[in-house]
C-alpha cells in the first residue's frame, strides 16, 4: 500500500511540474503589448454587460465605460438588466441621455441560463461589429478600448481574452483570493500562448459578432447556468485554433473584487466548477482531473501520516514542488499585474489550496449551487 500510494504521489507531482513548466513557457510566449500611439480607429464596438442586483456600484463601471478615449461615434453600450429586484435597471436607464441601452430581460419560463440569454438578446440588438463583455461591477482606464480595439484593427484574432484583477483587497482573505485569481488569469494566458486554448473571464472578453454567429452562440452550452466565457471560447477554438489571443497590456486590465464571505467564495467556485462537466476538448478535462487527483494524493499523505511519518515526507515533498512550481510562474504573472508582494502569502495559500480545491471538485459538479439570488445548477 505504501509503494503504491507513494508512487502514485510522485507520478502525479512531475505531472504538476511538468504542467507548471508549460505554463511558464505558454506566459513567456505571449509578448507584453504597449499603448499606441493614437490612430484612428475604424471599428464600432458593442460594450455588452448582463447585470442583476448591482445597484450599488453599477453606475462606476457605466462611468468608466463612457469616460474611454474610443470615439464615440463608434461606441455602443447595451446593458440587459436580469430581473433585478433593487434599481439597477433605473440607474441604467438614468444614462439614456449619454447613450446607454437598456435591454430588460422578461422571461415567463424559469432558465437555467439567464446570463447567457441576456448577453445573445443584447448581441441580436447590437449594432457593432466587435462585441466586448464585462462586469457590472467592473472598473477600467480610459485607455482600455482603445487597447483591445487596436489588437483586432493590427492582427486576425477572432476572439481576444485580456486580464482581470482583483483590487483593494481589504484582509488577509481577500489578498488570497487576489493571487489565486492571478494564477487563474495567468493560466488562460499561458494556454492561449501555447495555442491550446482552454480558459478566459467574462469580465475583459472581445469577440468579434460574426464568429459569435458562425458558431451558433450559446447553442450546446445554454443548459449550464454558468460558462458564457470559457465555454464559448473552447467553441471559438475548436474551429479556429489560431483566432485567440490574450491582450498582454497593462492599460487593458480590468479591476474586480474578490468575494468578502466564505459562503460567497465557496458558491463561485462552485459555479466555476460546473463549467468542467461540457468541456468537449478531452485534453482539457485530464489536466483537470490531474490538477485534482495531486492535491487528493497530498491530503492522502497528510492523513496517512498520522499513522506512518514516511507519508509525511511523501507530502512535504509534493507541496515543496508545489510551491516551487507556483511561485515561479506566479512571479512572472504577479510581475505584470505589479502585485509581486502578494507571493509572501505563496506559502499559507498554497497549502489551503489543497484542502479547497479537492473539496470544491468534490462538490462542483453536484446540484444545485446559489447564483444571484436564484438557485442554479
Amino acid at each position: 500500500m505504501a509503494t503504491i500510494l507513494s508512487a502514485a504521489a510522485m507520478l502525479f507531482t512531475a505531472f504538476y511540474v511538468i504542467l507548471f513548466v508549460f505554463l511558464i513557457a505558454g506566459w513567456l510566449r505571449v509578448k507584453q503589448s504597449f499603448l499606441p500611439v493614437k490612430e484612428a480607429f475604424q471599428t464600432k464596438v458593442t460594450v455588452l454587460i448582463a447585470a442583476r442586483n448591482e445597484e450599488a456600484g453599477i453606475h462606476q463601471t457605466i462611468e468608466d465605460i463612457l469616460a474611454q478615449q474610443y470615439p464615440k461615434e463608434l461606441l455602443e453600450v447595451i446593458i440587459a438588466d436580469d430581473h433585478s429586484t433593487d434599481r439597477t435597471a433605473e440607474i441604467i436607464l438614468s444614462y439614456a441621455g449619454r447613450g446607454v441601452k437598456l435591454l430588460q430581460l422578461k422571461e415567463d419560463q424559469p432558465l437555467n441560463s439567464y446570463k447567457k440569454k441576456a448577453i445573445s438578446e443584447a448581441i441580436k440588438l447590437s449594432k457593432g461589429d466587435l462585441m466586448v463583455a464585462t462586469d457590472a461591477d467592473c472598473r477600467m482606464g480610459p485607455h482600455w478600448l482603445e487597447a483591445i480595439v487596436s489588437k483586432f484593427e493590427k492582427s486576425n484574432v477572432l476572439m481576444l481574452s485580456s486580464p482581470v484583477a482583483f483590487f483593494e483587497d481589504k484582509n488577509l482573505f481577500e489578498r488570497l483570493q487576489a493571487l489565486e485569481f492571478s494564477a487563474f488569469i495567468g493560466l488562460g494566458a499561458s494556454t492561449i500562448g501555447n495555442k491550446k486554448a482552454s480558459t478566459c473571464n467574462g469580465a475583459n472578453l472581445a469577440y468579434k459578432k460574426s464568429i459569435f454567429n458562425e458558431v451558433g452562440g450559446f447553442k450546446g452550452i445554454d443548459d449550464l447556468a454558468s460558462g458564457d466565457d470559457e465555454l464559448l471560447l473552447q467553441k471559438i477554438a475548436a474551429k479556429y485554433p489560431d483566432g485567440i489571443s490574450f491582450l498582454k497590456q497593462k492599460e487593458a486590465i480590468v479591476y474586480t473584487y474578490a468575494k468578502s464571505t466564505w459562503e460567497e467564495f465557496k458558491q463561485q467556485r462552485r459555479r466555476w466548477a460546473s463549467k468542467s462537466v461540457k468541456y468537449k476538448d478531452k485534453a482539457i478535462v485530464a489536466l483537470a482531473v490531474g490538477f485534482w487527483f495531486f492535491n487528493a494524493l497530498i491530503l492522502a499523505n497528510l492523513a496517512a501520516g498520522i499513522f506512518n511519518v514516511f507519508y509525511l515526507k511523501v507530502a512535504a515533498v509534493q507541496l515543496l514542488l508545489k510551491i516551487i512550481s507556483e511561485g515561479i510562474f506566479l512571479f512572472f504573472v504577479t510581475t505584470f499585474f505589479k502585485r509581486r508582494k502578494l507571493l509572501l502569502l505563496l506559502p499559507l495559500g498554497s497549502l489551503l489550496h489543497v484542502f479547497y480545491v479537492v473539496y470544491i471538485g468534490i462538490i462542483g459538479n453536484k446540484g444545485v449551487y446559489e447564483w444571484k439570488g436564484r438557485k442554479v445548477h
